[in-house]
C-alpha cells in the first residue's frame, strides 16, 4: 500500500473521442447520400440543436451529438479561416 498522508492523483482513461472534422465529414456525406442539402441541415442542427435535421443513415444523427454545437461551429471557421487563407490583421 502507497503513502496514505500524500493526496493520490487519478487521471480515469478518456473514451476514444471522435475527432469533430471525422463527424462533418461523415454527417456532410451521409446528408448528401439521402438527397439533402449537407449545409442547411447542419445549419438546422446548430442553430436549433433538433437532431432530427440530421438524418440517421450511417449513423449520422448519433455521431454528430457527440460534439457539442459550439465545437462544430469551431472546427467550420477554423477550416474556412484554414481556406481562405487569411492573414492576420485582414479582418
Amino acid at each position: 500500500m502507497g503513502d496514505l498522508s500524500s493526496t493520490q492523483f487519478f487521471q480515469s482513461i478518456s473514451e476514444n473521442k471522435v475527432p469533430v472534422k471525422e463527424i462533418l465529414d461523415v454527417v456532410y456525406h451521409a446528408t448528401a447520400e439521402k438527397g439533402y442539402n449537407p449545409v442547411n441541415q447542419i445549419v438546422g442542427y446548430i442553430m436549433s440543436g433538433d437532431p432530427t435535421y440530421i438524418t440517421s443513415y450511417n449513423g449520422a444523427r448519433s455521431m454528430i451529438m457527440k460534439a457539442e454545437r459550439d465545437e462544430l461551429v469551431e472546427e467550420l471557421l477554423k477550416e474556412y479561416i484554414r481556406n481562405e487563407a487569411w492573414k492576420e490583421g485582414e479582418f
